[in-house]
């Protein structure tokens, strides 16, 4: 008999515990419909914060401002920092929680004036394989600081540069140890002393849509008069101290590791920028930078920049 009694009583607490669960899980999702339901998109000419750069988004295209993204960022999809950005833009039919959305995060770094006069004579492939190096060599830090290994797989699409409009893209395929591989397409529009990045993330099965979304939002990205790469003042603007290479290795502080430029590097990325995957590449590691500053000079050592934001689709 006590053995019943005790029996029945682990059912119930058994049962509890499965109501208990389904009504956090059903408040949860209850909360996160509510936040992006609260979320207010714009359309059409946006002046981003700062003033430096606009958008001219194409129709069915929508912008978020940077208190809105940070929601999409650290409430939405789980990032531990969703500071720093100039906002987030969202392709047509997309939404924050859709299965197959995919979203685009804006960030500007002043940094001065690259010069792009080596544009053409990059080898993509060599850099590629720099890349694929420094990546595996910051999984030795990773592994430490007890955050998943980052695998670069390769370009999703080799970098264009479009000299006659300064602007760079490429996409990279990333591997963060789930079976949907993470895509991270890149656009970055050279200005008078500074560049704006656009970094799309999703999931390689996604390379269509998203390919076919951001040569559609490529041509909406502009510098505001005065601001423009043409606007370069030698005389008072200062020169960035990397190039075209360094831009798609994943910033200044990859480039020095991975030997790209020689001297003294200026520190590129303010303690406050968002960082997504040094190439855009590398995301479940990203914590570590996210976290706190000191994290994000750490990851800041290992080749992690904005271009690398977490999903949940990505997992």
């Amino acid at each position: 008999m006590p053995d019943m009694f005790l029996t029945h009583l682990l059912v119930v607490a058994a049962i509890a515990s499965a109501d208990s669960q389904s009504f956090d899980t059903a408040a949860r999702a209850a909360a996160l419909l509510e936040k992006e339901a609260s979320l207010r998109w714009r359309t059409g000419t946006v002046d981003l914060p700062g003033g430096v750069a606009r958008l001219d988004l194409p129709d069915g295209f929508r912008y978020l401002d940077p208190a809105d993204s940070k929601t999409v960022l650290e409430d939405l999809w789980g990032n531990p920092d969703g500071e720093g950005t100039l906002g987030m833009v969202f392709g047509p039919g997309m939404a924050p929680r859709g299965d197959s959305s995919w979203g685009v995060v804006l960030t500007y770094e002043e940094d001065g004036h690259v010069d792009d006069k080596d544009a053409e004579s990059i080898d993509y492939s060599k850099l590629l394989d720099d890349m694929r190096k420094r990546t595996e060599e910051g999984n030795a830090e990773r592994n430490k600081q007890g955050f998943p290994p980052v695998h670069l797989v390769g370009w999703a699409e080799r970098p264009t540069y479009a000299r006659s409009a300064r602007k760079l893209y490429w996409a990279k395929e990333i591997d963060f140890g789930s079976p949907r591989h993470t895509l991270n397409y890149n656009v970055r529009v050279l200005g008078r002393v500074g560049v704006l990045n656009l970094n799309a993330v999703s999931s390689m099965d996604m390379l269509g849509v998203v390919q076919s979304g951001m040569r559609r939002l490529l041509p909406a990205a502009s510098f505001t008069p005065g601001n423009a790469y043409s606007d370069f003042d030698s005389g008072k603007d200062k020169m960035a101290k990397f190039g075209i290479a360094a831009l798609v290795a994943g910033g200044a502080a990859v480039a020095a590791k991975a030997g790209l430029f020689k001297g003294l590097l200026a520190l590129l990325i303010a303690a406050k920028k968002l960082i997504v995957v040094g190439v855009l590449a590398l995301v479940a590691a990203v914590r570590a930078w996210f976290a706190r500053r000191k994290a994000k000079e750490e990851a800041r050592r290992f080749g992690q920049d904005l271009n690398e934001v977490r999903r949940p689709e990505a997992d």
